[in-house]
């Protein structure tokens, strides 16, 4: 009904920069909140950062200054500029979106994932 592809990790090295990018497709009505999480090994999976339709955001204290969501409603997709990347910032990183389809209210809906590799 409706799904997200994430794209844009890699290994990088401390102190460079990546962008992730997250596509909805589907017939979707409508997105409310966009974020983007990630899971690094051993942990929980974490808020990194989201969006609201009116183009709202917030950050995770961790990636505060470091890191920009953006996002393009005409085209369902949302963006993550990763700038300064540290090594702690390795993890597996997922997008969501809360999504209404022309059928019906679908809630939360995952993508399947990235991986992000930052070396020392």
């Amino acid at each position: 009904q409706a799904q997200l592809v994430e794209s844009g990790g890699g290994l990088v090295q401390a102190g460079g920069s990546l962008r992730l990018s997250c596509a909805a497709s589907g017939r979707i009505l409508r997105i409310n909140v966009m974020e983007w999480h990630r899971q690094a090994p051993g942990k929980q999976r974490e808020l990194v950062a989201g969006i609201s339709s009116g183009g709202s955001t917030n950050y995770a204290d961790s990636v505060k200054g470091r890191f920009i969501i953006s996002r393009d409603n005409a085209l369902n997709t949302v963006d993550l500029q990763m700038n300064n990347l540290k090594p702690e910032d390795t993890a597996v990183y997922y997008c969501n979106a809360e999504i209404f389809h022309i059928t019906q209210y679908l809630g939360t809906v995952w993508g399947q994932g990235t991986q992000v590799t930052v070396s020392s």
